[in-house]
């Protein structure tokens, strides 16, 4: 007798489909309430982790609002656009591509929260050089310092956020981790507006302050908190491991089902000998046929994630400009861009541990690539009428479109862009791999932040076009390479990397029904 069933993704192999069972039965049986004190414990983790996040949201509003000020050009002269706002704006990924190399061995010799503790205190000393320059080479230098230091807060950050979730509720905590963009980009298109009409340099110094606001709570907070359980595993305190499981995903019962099935793949799959050990080795990113399908989801995450036409927010202001809004709006529109593109990464949060990742990223890609045609043929449109004859619709109409791309983006991207990375690869390689993935978005930053400036300069709207295009092909790679990971557990997703094809096995399908007395069975479809 069936009392109830749900829909989780399954491989075919017997030993996967008891994983999917046990895992099942143990969710249902667990007592883990979220209201508990040791689940609060957890929440409080999570939001320092989300502080992390945000000190990267924040840069990319602050620099877009801080270059359309007066007393920031007439200090620097670096211009709205061109190759000297190229390089002031991509130099901060200069060093987010250098510091992930020093991040990695940080986070496996010493932990999750000396990487976040480290990167947190380099960010404050990048924001001191950065807010206290009067030449152009020293605020370029505190750049450099800053996304230094951004890049290790954040490959710690989200290898932590992921590692201390209970299985059932990594999609939203992890999820959240990365609305931290957010958290920072809001705040900071909000005081950049207030400081916009002081008539001195401090309209862009005090801006510049703040940026130093979250990584300062996480320098006095992270070592209250608990270590990961997985790196605690990896390095072999077990009693620490097995402890913090107890306490925080089986609400205090060492007998916890979850708890049981947790330390059972920790054991298998948590090596003590792994690459982690030795800081030079990154091997385990690709010396198997697992490790490489495992990579290729995070290169492309890397890749897609910051170059599907979401580096154009840098210059929103100056998309604003171009179709007819004059310096008073464009600040407003910053604003109320960053308001309603959170309000989709709130939504796509909200349903991370239901939303099947795969099919999420083929058609919001896709979406992106429809709303992007619409912002640049109203562009288009605008240019090529006369002034005497513009109709300012056209622009509201191309900044709508606007606004819905970033809104889909973020819905389809901001929740996965630290979750599934994270999620896709093995504890032991875990922040090598991150530390992989930050010298890709910091790549891919550089090309958009140094190219971007010069490539509006030079062919205005058609940028856009390149971006539409691209999209439509990132969709289709997503359809054949992409990895379905929704509703399981970090260890258990070997069986689907390890398969020979590992796309197609993690599109079957099965149905878990529930029975009267607890007991699960599973049902082919």
């Amino acid at each position: 007798m069936v009392s109830g069933s749900f829909n989780l993704q399954s491989n075919s192999p017997s030993h996967h489909n008891n994983s999917i069972a046990a895992f099942t039965a143990a969710v249902k049986q667990s007592n883990l309430s979220p209201w508990s004190k040791d689940s609060l414990v957890l929440f409080w983790c999570m939001f320092v982790s989300f502080l992390c996040s945000c000190a990267n949201g924040y840069d990319g509003s602050l620099m877009t609002a801080i270059n359309a000020m007066p007393y920031y050009q007439t200090k620097f002269n670096s211009g709205y656009l061109g190759s000297n706002t190229g390089l002031i704006f991509s130099i901060y990924t200069i060093g987010g591509i250098i510091g992930p190399w020093f991040a990695g061995p940080i986070a496996d010799r010493w932990g999750r929260r000396a990487g976040m503790f480290v990167g947190a205190w380099i960010i404050c000393i990048g924001t001191a050089i950065i807010a206290s320059s009067n030449h152009r080479n020293q605020f370029i230098a505190g750049r450099f310092i800053l996304g230094f230091g951004v890049s290790i807060l954040t490959t710690s950050a989200p290898s932590y956020c992921v590692e201390i979730c209970p299985p059932q509720w990594r999609g939203r905590m992890t999820g959240f981790y990365n609305c931290g963009w957010f958290g920072g980009s809001i705040p900071a298109a909000g005081i950049t507006l207030g400081c916009a009409k002081i008539n001195s340099d401090l309209s862009w110094r005090l801006p510049l302050v703040f940026q130093a606001a979250p990584s300062a709570v996480v320098i006095c907070a992270v070592w209250f908190l608990p270590e990961s359980p997985r790196w605690m595993m990896a390095a072999g305190r077990e009693d620490d491991a097995r402890a913090f499981l107890t306490r925080f995903h089986g609400a205090g019962n060492p007998n916890d089902p979850v708890v049981e099935l947790e330390w059972v793949e920790f054991k298998e799959g948590i090596a003590l000998d792994g690459a982690d050990k030795r800081w030079w080795d990154y091997s385990e990113l690709f010396n198997t046929s697992s490790a490489r399908w495992r990579s290729l989801q995070v290169l492309l995450m890397g890749v897609f994630g910051q170059f599907s036409g979401n580096g154009l927010g840098y210059f929103n202001t100056e998309i604003y400009r171009a179709v007819g809004y004059d310096d008073s709006m464009v600040f407003n529109l910053n604003l109320v861009n960053s308001f309603t593109s959170a309000i989709g990464a709130g939504f796509g949060v909200a349903l991370a541990d239901r939303m099947p990742r795969r099919q999420v990223l083929i058609w919001g890609t896709f979406v992106c690539a429809f709303m992007l045609a619409g912002n640049g043929g109203l562009s288009a449109k605008w240019a090529h009428t006369p002034e005497d004859q513009k109709n300012l619709n056209v622009g509201r109409g191309a900044v709508a479109f606007f606004y819905f791309f970033n809104i889909i983006y973020s819905f389809a991207y901001t929740p996965l862009q630290a979750l599934y990375p994270v999620e896709c690869l093995q504890t032991t390689a875990r922040a090598k791999g991150m530390a992989m993935y930050a010298v890709v978005v910091g790549a891919i930053s550089f090309i958009n932040l140094y190219a971007g400036p010069i490539a509006l300069q030079n062919i205005k709207y058609n940028y856009i076009f390149i971006f539409v295009g691209w999209d439509i092909v990132e969709s289709i790679l997503w359809y054949f390479l992409g990895i379905e990971t929704v509703g399981r557990t970090l260890e258990e997703l070997e069986d689907i990397f390890s398969a020979r094809n590992p796309v197609a096995a993690s599109k079957q399908r099965r149905t878990v029904a529930v029975r009267e007395d607890g007991g699960v069975v599973l049902v082919d479809q």
